[in-house]
């Protein structure tokens, strides 16, 4: 009951953001303009921003953990090819980087480090799992939705250029090699810089999940449901199926293994959605399956954790 308790205070004020989005819209207090340049803002500022302030305060001589690193690294390449290979499915081609991103990109940075600390009271493991996973998440999400952009049919020698130039530049990327390097280097945060970034990036979450609701259209959200089901199974279900117990096969127990929870089975990110609408998508289907993450992961988490606890490798 207590890790049911928690598992909804992480996700519903989450999702009541989003409603209040809906709301705002709904009374006129947030155009469809307005919710579109804040979700460029998001883009630009807080989200990188909150992923160099994640790494560049990690000590890594203190937590690295090179198998776990590894492991969570392998794990995510093949849960990214797994679902490169079901979108194939997908009829409409302009929705499979959405599906993409959406079915294998979890709030590992915003879920992660609270859950593992609620549990073990520090996180350690955390920090690690977003160091194997997130610079991937966004590397490959840059990828994926530069590929399989609306209108484009194929990849030809200017798509290349034009998406090796989008990872180079995308701002989020930027955040996290600049946080790596900071933190590598031991490169020391004052005050003010530490209080200003913190202020900034504190923002990403709330104003992001405000416009991803502005920005919802529940009668074209009906049109993609079904997408939006089979992504939300994946994201919350499959992953879990089919990696946990090969982490538990290779010996990670405690804390290192609920962050492995969380990285394979938290709730898809709202930077999907941001990205998706910054890269020239539609955001429905992102925007779908973060509302149906966010809402189902409080409940399928507590069953991850209640039977990881009942085997005792927790």
């Amino acid at each position: 009951m207590d890790n049911l308790i928690f598992s909804l205070n992480a996700t519903l004020p989450v999702f009541l953001m989003m409603v209040l989005g809906i709301v705002l819209k709904k009374i006129g207090w947030v155009s469809e303009s307005f919710a579109s340049q804040m979700n460029k803002f998001v883009f630009l500022v807080p989200l990188p921003l909150l992923l160099f302030q994640d790494l560049a305060t990690v000590d890594f001589e203190k937590a690295w953990n090179f198998k776990f690193v590894a492991f969570c690294f392998i794990v995510t390449v093949l849960s990214i090819t797994l679902v490169i290979v079901i979108s194939s499915f997908l009829k409409e081609r302009s929705l499979r980087g959405e599906f993409i991103q959406a079915s294998y990109r979890s709030s590992a940075a915003l879920l992660g480090v609270a859950l593992i600390q609620n549990i073990y009271g520090h996180s350690v493991m955390g920090p690690l799992m977003i160091i194997g996973s997130v610079p991937l998440y966004n590397v490959m999400a840059v990828t994926v939705l530069s590929i399989y952009q609306p209108h484009r049919n194929e990849m030809d020698k200017g798509l290349l250029k034009t998406t090796l130039k989008g990872i180079i530049t995308n701002p989020i990327i930027i955040g996290i090699v600049v946080g790596l390097l900071w933190s590598i280097l031991k490169l020391p945060m004052p005050f003010i810089l530490s209080k200003t970034v913190s202020n900034i990036s504190a923002m990403a979450s709330p104003l992001g999940l405000i416009a991803m609701g502005a920005s919802f259209d529940i009668k074209k959200a009906f049109g993609k449901l079904k997408p939006a089901l089979v992504a939300t199974f994946i994201k919350l279900f499959g992953f879990c199926m089919i990696f946990l117990p090969i982490a538990i096969a290779f010996g990670f127990v405690g804390e290192q293994l609920v962050a492995i929870l969380i990285m394979l089975g938290s709730a898809t990110t709202v930077t999907c959605f941001v990205m998706a609408k910054n890269m020239g998508h539609a955001g429905i289907l992102s925007s779908n399956v973060v509302m149906l993450t966010t809402l189902l992961s409080g409940f399928s988490i507590t069953l991850w954790l209640y039977i990881l606890r009942t085997l005792q490798f927790i």
